[in-house]
């Protein structure tokens, strides 16, 4: 797309285009696709998002093509086969979070119908809609990650700080964060 202005963060490479074009800030209604952020976000932590993205294909092969379902039902064994596989970000840590986030993730689905309806709630349902023009403008968390993220950990969901939360909310539309001047803005 020649002469279109998009956020600066992610013109250093183009699985960050395409990723930013395509996916970044589209409210997102499908537990399946919050469920992969919620794992990709977790490995990120401490890490960059090139690095993620990166390894995506990795993670789908690893974790059922994010089934929340088959994904909680790892063993210790399956834990280990994965930590062996470069395709993903090896820490023990974070692959035992994701084992443990299927299942708290299948028990928010149990008490709310749909994680959707549970993590939409911390933005009255609807996207909130920034208006940065600096990517200096915009936080690293908000009041709404800080509870989402609390409410996250009081239910045992691991590697859910409200930054790693804040991200989320970001990549799955619960917040416009695209700047004011960058041409998906008003698209989503």
């Amino acid at each position: 797309m020649p002469d279109v202005f998009r956020c600066p963060w992610c013109l250093k490479f183009e699985q960050y285009i395409t990723y930013h074009d395509e996916e970044w800030g589209v409210p997102v209604h499908d537990d399946r696709v919050h469920f992969e952020f919620l794992i990709l976000e977790g490995a990120q932590a401490g890490l960059s998002w090139a690095t993620v993205l990166k390894k995506r294909a990795g993670y789908r092969k690893n974790f059922a093509d994010f089934d929340p379902v088959k994904v909680a039902r790892y063993t210790e064994k399956k834990v280990h086969k994965i930590l062996q596989d470069p395709g993903i970000i090896r820490n023990k840590l974070k692959v035992l979070a994701t084992v443990n986030n299927a299942k708290r993730f299948l028990e928010v689905q149990k008490e709310f119908g749909s994680f959707d309806k549970y993590i939409w709630r911390f933005v009255n349902h609807q996207p909130i809609v920034n208006r940065w023009k600096t990517l200096k403008q915009l936080p690293a968390t908000t009041k709404e990650s800080d509870a989402l993220s609390k409410d996250l950990s009081k239910r045992g969901f691991k590697f859910v700080g409200s930054t790693v939360i804040y991200a989320h909310m970001q990549a799955c539309g619960l917040v416009n964060d695209h700047l004011v001047d960058c041409f998906r803005y008003s698209q989503v």
